[in-house]
């Protein structure tokens, strides 16, 4: 049928019949209700019951499960209540068929004709073969399932019930209106298939384990807040008028107070306090936990989708693969089909090549962040000399806000250029089929994009202020520029805004170009319609019509999606020490990206092919590889970047408490005295020594001034030689390393290893639907064989040696 608004558009509808249905859903092992399940009663423990007493009667205080949806707008889904079987033509008395029409739902019938599609030779020749080729030579434009008509309606769905299924999803699932409620996930699935169900029932899950991270993140900075005006640290910080600082870069900044940097000590004591080391061990566990209990929940949700016995069918060779090597051929060992062959030497010879432009592509990452250093460098002086007071006094915080910004325009424009690469270096590698390509540039998008995301956070976590040397003596890059220092009061402050402004950014800008970006192409699309033929002309435009003029699927699947939320989850855990809120950023978040992902699936897009999958894929080991380097960052974090360390030596070993094995804060009395080391100004290089000679603070030029670090004073045997503090301080930091990470490893492995993959609830209802299902069978084929049996006899019929 041609388009109503492009003649040159013809559309090509297909409908596969009940026979055409019921051949291929044999074939592809396509599994159907065939009997109501049976539930029984296991046997309870007299303590499990009392304890559910107990919970029942304090639930009845709450309001009745406000997050679940009502079951009276929901259908019945009869496959979710129902044993199934491989569909099968010769037992089709067995399965439970209403109306063979629904029988199979329109997901099923999709995939079925899909595969139909995918077989089927469209001309002579060995490799003329499927619908994908067709698309991808340009003979058809665009191939894809309808919707089931229209997501609006004007009447209420509480009133008149669902139009249809996607009218259902858009008000129970892509509304705004029930954002706090659980998703209908086995609706999504039969709706979308179980691919995109699996997706969101994860990002479900995740959402939901970030609640208790997200409360505690909240409870760490709240005793950060509550403990503020007991802090000895950050109040003798604000008395010290007395002690002035080195400057912190060369020739305009100008001697300080320390008191100058008051704020700056009470916020970093919101992030760097006693609660701080709790959090992070139990961010690697809640870590370990979640990937855990996500195992078990999709073991759940693959029973309950009957997903567990699936196994993906041997893949078609990508068409590109059979092209490149079609003169070479050896026998599959699963078909005992020849099929094209790559040969060891060049598969390596293409490997290499591609790790080698991952390499490079990761030192491209590493000049950006080594750019964004010289330009801090740079810019401190630029800010310190600056016209307006509120900049020049604030010159280092200016200097880390406007490199953050820099630094995240130059992650989006890197990330633009990582694409195109890992495509170029995806498709050199020649992957035999498509999963083995999507794995393979799923693999080299993630630590791209991962890299570009984190390398200035690494830098600021761990190298920022760690290789300045000291005043007299200071290390320069390219023997031009002063490395930069740590401010005053420490480095977390830098690291809170570098996390906090890049994932606010991130979010924000990611959720603009999900939404945002389709809406504003369809709204054109329609816009020009209306145009051309009128409001009431445009709304009688059949289905088809409608959902070629929304925007397709992105060409990666759900890459994207999963993608965002894989890199969030660094964030969240990787360097959470730093920065506590990080877990509630990413729920509130989250609680939007939802129902935004939903909206776009619903009324956006163009309705996806419904797949099976059995779980998440590659994403899953990526999420573990995340999980062991968020317990390594993380005790960095604590031992290098924050003052944790030097303030629990400085209470057990120096200060008014030593020896005694106390810890409180009258024993941190005199720590940010003995935490700074003295510097003879007249010491001072040429090229570093500042214009004030620092009369303004006692009338007088300055003839000594303090700079944080543990060295010796100018008058020493050895001068600025390091003291015995800070070997002190450095054994304990690596003491410290060593035995948090082995601490939270051995809870980790013990979590995983105590909490079993399959719950064993599940377990148990698996067994018994095994010997149930046998039963069953056999007894359907008993009734089936009697009631042949009576009518026989009914017609006068006999025969000899009948069973039974």
């Amino acid at each position: 049928q041609s388009s109503l608004t492009n003649s040159d558009i013809i559309f090509v509808k297909l409908h596969a019949p009940w026979e055409v249905l019921g051949k291929y859903a044999e074939l592809m092992n396509v599994r159907m209700p065939f009997r109501r399940k049976i539930y029984y009663l296991h046997r309870r423990y007299k303590f499990m019951n009392r304890i559910e007493k107990q919970i029942s009667r304090f639930r009845g205080w709450l309001p009745r499960k406000p997050m679940k949806l009502d079951k009276e707008t929901l259908p019945d889904l009869e496959e979710n209540d129902c044993y199934t079987a491989p569909f099968s033509q010769q037992r089709i008395h067995h399965f439970i068929i209403h109306n063979k029409d629904t029988f199979f739902n329109n997901a099923t019938r999709s995939r079925i004709v899909h595969h139909i599609l995918q077989r089927v030779k469209y001309e002579e020749g060995k490799n003329k073969i499927g619908l994908n080729r067709l698309l991808s030579n340009g003979s058809y434009e665009a191939a894809f399932p309808l919707h089931e008509g229209s997501y609006r309606s004007k009447n209420s769905i509480r009133t008149h019930g669902a139009e249809n299924h996607r009218h259902l999803l858009y008000e129970c699932w892509a509304s705004w209106g029930v954002w706090y409620k659980y998703q209908p996930l086995d609706l999504v699935r039969r709706y979308f298939g179980e691919k995109i169900g699996l997706y969101f029932a994860w990002l479900g899950w995740y959402t939901g384990m970030l609640f208790p991270a997200a409360f505690i993140g909240l409870f760490v900075f709240l005793y950060g807040v509550t403990t503020l005006n007991h802090c000895q640290v950050s109040k003798e910080v604000c008395q010290a008028t007395d002690i002035i600082m080195c400057p912190i870069c060369d020739k305009y900044c100008p001697f300080m107070r320390l008191s100058d940097s008051c704020v700056y000590a009470k916020v970093t004591h919101l992030f760097d306090n006693g609660a701080t080391v709790f959090f992070a061990v139990f961010m690697a566990v809640w870590a370990t936990v979640f990937l855990e209990f996500w195992k078990r929940r999709r073991a759940v949700i693959a029973y309950d989708w009957d997903l567990i016995d699936w196994e993906e069918e041997e893949e078609e060779i990508r068409p590109q693969f059979e092209a490149k090597y079609s003169k070479k051929e050896r026998m599959n060992p699963i078909s005992g089909k020849p099929e094209p062959y790559q040969a060891f030497a060049d598969k390596c010879s293409r490997l290499i090549v591609s790790a080698s432009g991952i390499f490079f592509m990761i030192c491209v990452v590493i000049a950006a962040v080594f750019g964004i250093v010289i330009y801090r460098v740079v810019t401190v002086s630029t800010f310190a000399a600056f016209k307006w007071a509120l900049i020049r006094n604030n010159s280092q915080v200016a200097t880390t806000g406007t490199a953050v910004c820099i630094n995240f325009c130059i992650i989006m424009l890197l990330n633009v250029l990582y694409e195109k690469v890992a495509l170029f270096l995806t498709n050199l590698e020649q992957p035999r089929t498509e999963s083995e390509w999507e794995n393979s540039f799923t693999l080299k998008m993630f630590l791209f994009q991962f890299v570009n995301l984190n390398s200035s956070t690494f830098y600021i976590a761990f190298f920022l202020g760690r290789f300045t040397g000291h005043p007299g003596a200071y290390l320069r890059l390219i023997n031009r520029w002063r490395l930069e220092e740590c401010h005053p009061s420490g480095c977390l402050i830098d690291l809170c805004m570098q996390m906090g402004i890049i994932m606010v950014l991130k979010q924000t800008w990611n959720n603009f170009m999900e939404l945002g970006y389709p809406l504003i192409q369809n709204w054109w699309t329609r816009r020009k319609l209306r145009q051309e033929y009128g409001t009431q002309r445009k709304t009688n435009f059949p289905q088809w019509e409608k959902d070629y003029n929304l925007q397709p699927m992105n060409a990666y699947g759900l890459f994207d999606e999963y993608l965002e939320m894989i890199l969030q989850f660094g964030f969240t855990t990787i360097f959470v020490a730093a920065f506590p809120l990080a877990p509630l950023l990413a729920l509130l978040n989250n609680i939007i990206e939802i129902r935004l992902d939903a909206y776009k699936f619903v009324t956006q897009w163009r309705r996806p092919l419904a797949s099976r999958a059995k779980d998440i894929g590659i994403w899953y080991g990526i999420l573990e590889g995340i999980g062991i380097l968020s317990v390594i960052t993380n005790a960095f974090v604590i031992a290098v970047t924050s003052d944790f360390i030097p303030r629990l030596v400085y209470a057990y070993k120096y200060g008014p408490c030593a020896g005694q094995g106390e810890a409180g804060q009258k024993c941190m009395v005199g720590y940010v005295n003995a935490s700074l080391s003295v510097f003879l100004v007249s010491d001072f290089e040429n090229r570093s020594e500042p214009t004030s000679n620092g009369s303004e603070f006692s009338g007088s030029p300055l003839k000594y001034c303090r700079y944080r670090d543990y060295r010796d004073p100018p008058h020493s045997p050895v001068p600025y030689g390091y003291t015995l503090q800070f070997w002190h301080v450095l054994a304990a930091r690596l003491a410290f390393i060593i035995v948090f990470e082995h601490l939270v490893f051995c809870i980790k492995h013990l979590i995983s290893y105590l909490i079993p993959d399959l719950p064993k609830d599940l377990r148990d209802r698996m067994r018994r639907e095994k010997y149930l299902i046998q039963e069953m069978m056999y007894e359907a084929e008993l009734e089936r064989l009697q009631k042949e049996r009576k009518e026989r006899k009914k017609n006068g019929k006999s025969y000899h040696n009948e069973w039974p």
